[in-house]
Protein backbone atom coordinates (compact mmCIF):
# COMPACT_ATOMS: atom_id res chain seq x y z
CA UNK A 1 0.00 0.00 0.00
CA UNK A 2 1.62 3.58 -0.74
CA UNK A 3 2.12 5.61 2.00
CA UNK A 4 4.23 8.55 0.80
CA UNK A 5 2.32 11.35 1.31
CA UNK A 6 2.82 13.59 -1.92
CA UNK A 7 0.95 10.05 -3.50
CA UNK A 8 -2.30 11.03 -1.48
CA UNK A 9 -1.76 14.52 -1.73
CA UNK A 10 -1.32 14.58 -5.28
CA UNK A 11 -4.25 12.00 -5.68
CA UNK A 12 -6.65 14.54 -3.52
CA UNK A 13 -5.53 17.66 -6.35
CA UNK A 14 -6.22 15.72 -9.17
CA UNK A 15 -9.62 14.94 -7.50
CA UNK A 16 -10.57 19.03 -7.37
CA UNK A 17 -9.13 19.38 -10.43
CA UNK A 18 -11.29 16.75 -12.33
CA UNK A 19 -14.11 17.75 -10.17
CA UNK A 20 -14.67 21.13 -11.24
CA UNK A 21 -16.97 20.80 -14.52
CA UNK A 22 -19.43 17.63 -12.35
CA UNK A 23 -19.27 21.15 -9.49
CA UNK A 24 -20.48 23.00 -12.19
CA UNK A 25 -22.84 20.62 -13.56
CA UNK A 26 -24.41 20.31 -9.83
CA UNK A 27 -24.35 24.02 -9.54
CA UNK A 28 -26.65 23.67 -12.47
CA UNK A 29 -28.73 21.02 -10.94
CA UNK A 30 -29.08 22.85 -7.55
CA UNK A 31 -30.52 25.75 -9.86
CA UNK A 32 -32.89 23.71 -11.89
CA UNK A 33 -34.46 21.71 -8.75
CA UNK A 34 -34.14 24.21 -5.79
CA UNK A 35 -36.30 21.79 -3.52
CA UNK A 36 -34.05 18.80 -3.93
CA UNK A 37 -34.13 16.53 -1.19
CA UNK A 38 -30.37 15.72 0.49
CA UNK A 39 -31.10 11.91 -0.39
CA UNK A 40 -31.55 12.75 -4.01
CA UNK A 41 -28.23 15.34 -3.23
CA UNK A 42 -26.24 12.44 -2.63
CA UNK A 43 -27.02 10.18 -5.25
CA UNK A 44 -26.28 12.86 -7.65
CA UNK A 45 -22.87 13.69 -5.77
CA UNK A 46 -22.26 9.75 -5.62
CA UNK A 47 -22.80 8.98 -9.82
CA UNK A 48 -20.76 11.71 -10.50
CA UNK A 49 -18.10 10.79 -7.95
CA UNK A 50 -18.23 7.38 -9.48
CA UNK A 51 -17.79 8.54 -12.75
CA UNK A 52 -14.82 10.41 -11.71
CA UNK A 53 -13.21 7.82 -9.85
CA UNK A 54 -14.37 4.97 -12.77
CA UNK A 55 -12.96 6.98 -15.55
CA UNK A 56 -8.81 7.36 -14.31
CA UNK A 57 -8.94 3.83 -13.82
CA UNK A 58 -10.96 2.75 -17.02
CA UNK A 59 -8.09 5.09 -18.54
CA UNK A 60 -5.33 3.06 -16.64
CA UNK A 61 -6.58 -0.10 -17.85
CA UNK A 62 -6.43 1.04 -21.42
CA UNK A 63 -3.32 2.36 -21.37
CA UNK A 64 -2.14 -0.70 -19.66
CA UNK A 65 -4.49 -3.06 -22.54
CA UNK A 66 -5.98 -1.23 -25.67
CA UNK A 67 -3.31 1.76 -26.02
CA UNK A 68 -5.00 1.63 -30.04
CA UNK A 69 -8.30 2.00 -29.29
CA UNK A 70 -7.36 4.41 -26.43
CA UNK A 71 -5.82 6.45 -28.61
CA UNK A 72 -8.67 7.12 -31.24
CA UNK A 73 -11.18 7.41 -28.60
CA UNK A 74 -8.87 10.14 -26.73
CA UNK A 75 -10.01 12.51 -30.11
CA UNK A 76 -13.51 11.83 -29.45
CA UNK A 77 -13.78 13.32 -25.79
CA UNK A 78 -14.02 16.57 -25.91
CA UNK A 79 -16.93 15.94 -29.21
CA UNK A 80 -18.50 13.40 -27.15
CA UNK A 81 -18.82 15.89 -24.08
CA UNK A 82 -20.50 19.03 -26.08
CA UNK A 83 -22.71 16.62 -27.74
CA UNK A 84 -23.88 15.64 -24.30
CA UNK A 85 -24.00 18.60 -21.81
CA UNK A 86 -25.15 20.36 -25.37
CA UNK A 87 -28.17 18.16 -25.58
CA UNK A 88 -28.85 18.29 -21.68
CA UNK A 89 -28.41 21.65 -21.35
CA UNK A 90 -31.03 22.51 -24.27
CA UNK A 91 -33.34 19.74 -23.30
CA UNK A 92 -32.94 21.63 -19.85
CA UNK A 93 -33.74 24.95 -21.33
CA UNK A 94 -36.69 24.37 -23.42
CA UNK A 95 -38.69 22.41 -20.58
CA UNK A 96 -37.62 25.38 -18.70
CA UNK A 97 -39.24 27.63 -21.39
CA UNK A 98 -42.25 25.17 -21.87
CA UNK A 99 -43.59 25.14 -18.23
CA UNK A 100 -43.25 29.16 -18.35
CA UNK A 101 -45.81 29.36 -20.72
CA UNK A 102 -47.79 26.85 -18.72
CA UNK A 103 -47.52 28.01 -15.88
CA UNK A 104 -46.08 24.82 -14.03
CA UNK A 105 -42.72 24.92 -13.34
CA UNK A 106 -41.31 21.55 -11.92
CA UNK A 107 -37.91 20.58 -13.53
CA UNK A 108 -36.81 17.63 -12.30
CA UNK A 109 -33.43 15.38 -12.80
CA UNK A 110 -34.17 12.47 -14.24
CA UNK A 111 -31.47 9.34 -13.46
CA UNK A 112 -30.95 8.56 -17.67
CA UNK A 113 -30.14 13.14 -17.57
CA UNK A 114 -27.83 12.70 -14.66
CA UNK A 115 -26.43 9.09 -16.43
CA UNK A 116 -25.41 11.14 -19.27
CA UNK A 117 -23.76 14.32 -16.93
CA UNK A 118 -21.50 12.00 -14.93
CA UNK A 119 -20.49 10.64 -18.44
CA UNK A 120 -20.12 13.93 -20.17
CA UNK A 121 -18.10 15.25 -17.33
CA UNK A 122 -16.40 12.73 -16.74
CA UNK A 123 -15.23 11.48 -19.72
CA UNK A 124 -12.09 13.68 -20.34
CA UNK A 125 -10.80 11.76 -17.31
CA UNK A 126 -10.02 8.85 -19.02
CA UNK A 127 -7.09 10.30 -19.98
CA UNK A 128 -6.19 10.65 -16.59
CA UNK A 129 -4.82 7.17 -16.80
CA UNK A 130 -1.81 8.45 -18.85
CA UNK A 131 -0.79 10.29 -15.50
CA UNK A 132 -1.11 7.44 -13.27
CA UNK A 133 0.69 4.94 -15.94
CA UNK A 134 3.43 4.22 -14.00
CA UNK A 135 1.30 3.46 -10.83
CA UNK A 136 0.57 -0.33 -10.22
CA UNK A 137 -3.69 -1.73 -10.18
CA UNK A 138 -3.46 -1.39 -6.17
CA UNK A 139 -1.94 2.40 -6.18
CA UNK A 140 -4.23 3.25 -9.32
CA UNK A 141 -7.57 2.00 -7.52
CA UNK A 142 -6.85 4.07 -4.46
CA UNK A 143 -6.09 6.97 -6.66
CA UNK A 144 -9.34 6.66 -8.20
CA UNK A 145 -11.06 6.20 -4.75
CA UNK A 146 -10.01 9.57 -3.68
CA UNK A 147 -10.75 11.15 -6.80
CA UNK A 148 -14.38 9.64 -6.36
CA UNK A 149 -14.42 10.90 -2.76
CA UNK A 150 -13.09 14.45 -3.15
CA UNK A 151 -15.82 14.96 -6.48
CA UNK A 152 -18.52 13.63 -4.25
CA UNK A 153 -17.72 16.37 -1.63
CA UNK A 154 -17.45 19.11 -4.06
CA UNK A 155 -20.01 18.39 -6.18
CA UNK A 156 -22.64 17.98 -2.70
CA UNK A 157 -21.50 21.64 -2.08
CA UNK A 158 -22.46 22.61 -5.52
CA UNK A 159 -25.48 21.24 -5.18
CA UNK A 160 -26.51 23.10 -2.25
CA UNK A 161 -25.18 25.98 -3.50
CA UNK A 162 -26.87 26.34 -6.47
CA UNK A 163 -30.42 25.50 -4.45
CA UNK A 164 -29.79 28.28 -2.70
CA UNK A 165 -29.32 30.92 -5.51
CA UNK A 166 -32.14 28.66 -7.47
CA UNK A 167 -34.14 29.51 -4.79
CA UNK A 168 -33.69 33.04 -5.41
CA UNK A 169 -34.13 33.12 -9.28
CA UNK A 170 -36.97 30.92 -9.43
CA UNK A 171 -38.32 30.48 -13.07
CA UNK A 172 -35.69 31.35 -14.72
CA UNK A 173 -33.23 28.94 -13.02
CA UNK A 174 -33.58 26.20 -15.60
CA UNK A 175 -32.80 28.36 -18.37
CA UNK A 176 -29.95 29.61 -16.67
CA UNK A 177 -28.95 26.01 -15.70
CA UNK A 178 -28.99 25.04 -19.59
CA UNK A 179 -27.16 27.67 -20.40
CA UNK A 180 -24.52 26.55 -17.77
CA UNK A 181 -24.31 23.05 -19.23
CA UNK A 182 -23.90 24.16 -22.66
CA UNK A 183 -20.96 26.60 -21.66
CA UNK A 184 -18.85 23.48 -19.80
CA UNK A 185 -19.51 21.39 -22.99
CA UNK A 186 -18.37 24.31 -25.07
CA UNK A 187 -15.19 25.01 -22.53
CA UNK A 188 -14.54 21.32 -22.35
CA UNK A 189 -14.28 21.29 -26.22
CA UNK A 190 -11.97 24.34 -26.87
CA UNK A 191 -9.34 23.53 -24.01
CA UNK A 192 -8.76 20.25 -25.54
CA UNK A 193 -8.68 21.99 -29.20
CA UNK A 194 -6.78 24.94 -28.19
Amino acid sequence: MPTEFMFYFNSLLLGIGLAMDAFSVSLANGLGEPHMRIRKMGMIAGVFGVFQGLMPLLGWVCLHTLVQVFGVLDDLIPWIALALLSYIGAKMILDSLKCENEGICKVTLTFGALLLQGIATSIDALSVGFTIADYNFFEALIAACLIAAVTFVICFAGLAIGKKVGTKLAGKAGIFGGVILIAIGIEIFVTNFF
